[in-house]
């Protein structure tokens, strides 16, 4: 198995919306940017898949070391051999690669956030510094284009901490900012209980907001120039904008389930705004049904 074959069947497998906006790339920027998630994937499974965390903190430095071998021209992993023939061209920098790796070291350390400045700080590191390699490898020809990156990837961590509430509760997490869980008398007990109470909706609502606030500061941000080289993005946007829907329209039932997308409506997300661009309401509230 090549490394490119490495980090396809890592990506196919996971079945993550990510997988879905890649099948419209040509192969060269498809491979790049199919090899940084993979990435991605193997460090966040190090921390997400590991129960001890000095065996994860562990591997995490086996991945710093490995990121420095990649910059030195002799990496080892399949991930980062896939990488290579990429950092050049799309400017996949040491210094992101290795903020990524800090943001996945702040769940071994921390399990609560005081605020939401706090958070930010940390979906930046984990999804803002991505959404900036990822705009390199889809085509930059205006920097205020990272700003768009920026704020796409934090939104999209938004609408994942809103979807995995509860299974981050059964891992001992919570994501959501504890002045935010006083202000709307949530108590950390419950959500870890898996327990609805009547703050949990506004909660939520409130946190859900967060995140088309950032979906639509990204869109305002996006320069007209890279508005096509960076439709890749544009669709992870759309399919998440799509699911952040669909958790609000289900009263953000999250504590006991899982909500996603179908395969088949994630490719036709795609495929749509692959042709006509992203959703005029994407970062809007969805629209009620009539009779609600």
């Amino acid at each position: 198995m090549t490394p490119d074959q490495y980090c396809q069947e890592r990506a196919s497998a996971s079945g993550s919306s990510f997988y879905y906006s890649f099948l419209f790339l040509p192969p060269p920027r498809r491979r790049a940017i199919t090899a940084l998630y993979a990435y991605c994937r193997e460090v966040d499974d190090a921390v997400d898949e590991t129960t001890d965390s000095a065996v994860a903190g562990a591997k995490l430095d086996w991945w710093r070391t490995e990121i420095d071998r990649l910059f030195a021209g002799a990496p080892q992993h399949p991930v980062t051999r896939a990488l290579q023939p990429h950092l050049e061209d799309y400017g996949i920098t040491r210094e992101r690669l290795l903020q990524v790796l800090e943001g996945m070291r702040m769940d071994l350390v921390q399990n609560r956030f005081l605020d939401f400045p706090a958070l930010a700080r940390y979906c930046h590191l984990v999804a803002g510094v991505v959404g900036e390699m990822a705009a390199g490898i889809f085509g930059v020809t205006d920097e205020r284009t990272y700003g768009y990156a920026r704020n796409l990837g934090q939104a999209l961590q938004l609408v994942n901490i809103i979807r995995d509430v509860g299974e981050d509760a059964r891992r001992g997490r919570i994501y959501l900012p504890i002045d935010d869980m006083q202000r709307y008398g949530v108590k950390a007990a419950d959500i870890l209980a898996c327990r609805y109470t009547d703050g949990f909706v506004p909660l939520m609502e409130h946190q859900a907001d967060r995140a088309r606030a950032a979906f639509a500061q990204a869109l305002a941000e996006l320069p007209a120039a890279d508005v096509r080289a960076q439709r890749t993005g544009l669709i992870m946007g759309a399919i998440y904008a799509s699911l952040l829907d669909e958790l609000a329209r289900d009263g953000f039932q999250v504590l006991h389930q899982h909500v996603s997308l179908t395969p088949l409506r994630k490719l036709a997300i795609a495929w749509r705004t692959w042709v006509f661009g992203p959703p005029a309401r994407m970062g809007q509230r969805p629209v009620a049904a009539p009779g609600t």
